[in-house]
């Protein structure tokens, strides 16, 4: 089985992806996604977005990065890929799931599954730009409105040449509400031939192992539910217990500290109650400290109440 941390814009960034791999179980990161347009980005948007390209694409604890790219563009996107892998990614992927209005309004990520031959084009253009010694992959959802195409856009991403596909097993009208639809990855899964990867509503070890028996799929992809418990990953595979509130509270504090001297200092507030929102889901103590910091905005307060 592999594990891979799931790209989520604005929530894990490099600074969770350092800590979340340094507490373990997983074997690969993507990033939140480079927009492309219309031009070859700068080298410095790949290493705001992914530091670790710094390090020949490594966590510090040695998980391998991989960038995720979104965008409309086929050439664009291959030309960035290259780019990417320049730089030290490990593979590339493709992001045609994402449900951002704003996002979609400009025709990026989930609004593509209305375009199973735009999808074709785009992972065929980055397949032949990337070296074969390089990974292309693609993320999906079942589909935008709803599943009618989401078997059309699967073949239209394996003929494309993609080594991998990670289905998120929502449409973007489902957006995150449950359940997830497992047993619809199963029903891609016989009609393409290559490696599927489940995601989707993964919150316990119990929900892993319904999602591998309903999907088919040995691989699967942690998002939301690693924020909630951050060593989900080694619960999964049976190698530690539910984390304690008290390490959960000192990976808090470390957190704290990466926020507070790093670059995005100013974003602490924000992001720090945005990990409370999910963490609340399994520790009672979290939701109790929640309601404690929820109306403060000053860094130093937040940060005393969580040590005190």
């Amino acid at each position: 089985m592999q594990i891979t941390l799931a790209p989520m814009e604005g929530v894990v960034d490099h600074l969770m992806r350092d800590m979340l791999t340094q507490v373990g179980g997983f074997d690969l990161c993507v990033t939140e996604f480079v927009r492309v347009v219309d031009q070859l980005m700068p080298k410095k948007v790949f290493y705001r977005l992914a530091p670790e390209l710094k390090n020949n694409g490594f966590t510090a604890s040695g998980v391998p990065v991989k960038v995720q790219l979104l965008g409309q563009h086929a050439q664009w996107l291959a030309e960035n890929a290259v780019r990417a892998i320049e730089l030290g990614s490990h593979g590339v992927d493709l992001n045609f799931g994402c449900p951002a209005k704003t996002v979609n309004k400009n025709k990026g990520g989930a609004i593509l599954l209305r375009e199973p031959e735009t999808i074709h084009q785009i992972v065929k253009a980055v397949r032949l730009a990337v070296p074969k010694t390089q990974p292309v992959s693609a993320k999906m959802r079942l589909g935008f409105d709803d599943t009618s195409l989401a078997i059309e856009n699967a073949q239209a991403i394996a003929d494309a040449g993609a080594d991998s596909l990670v289905i998120h097993a929502r449409t973007k009208v489902d957006g995150y509400k449950p359940p997830a639809y497992w047993d619809w990855i199963a029903r891609v899964k016989q009609q393409v031939d290559i490696p599927i990867v489940a995601n989707g509503e993964i919150w316990n070890a119990a929900d892993a192992l319904n999602c591998q028996q309903q999907s088919a799929c040995e691989n699967i992809m942690l998002g939301r539910g690693a924020l909630a418990l951050p060593n989900l990953a080694r619960v999964i595979r049976g190698e530690q217990e539910h984390m304690p509130w008290q390490q959960v509270k000192e990976l808090l504090v470390k957190y704290s500290g990466y926020e507070l001297y790093g670059d995005k200092g100013k974003y602490y507030p924000n992001r720090v109650k945005q990990w409370f929102g999910y963490l609340s889901r399994e520790y009672p103590e979290a939701k109790e400290l929640f309601t404690r910091i929820c109306r403060l905005k000053d860094s130093a307060s937040i940060l005393e109440h969580i040590q005190s």
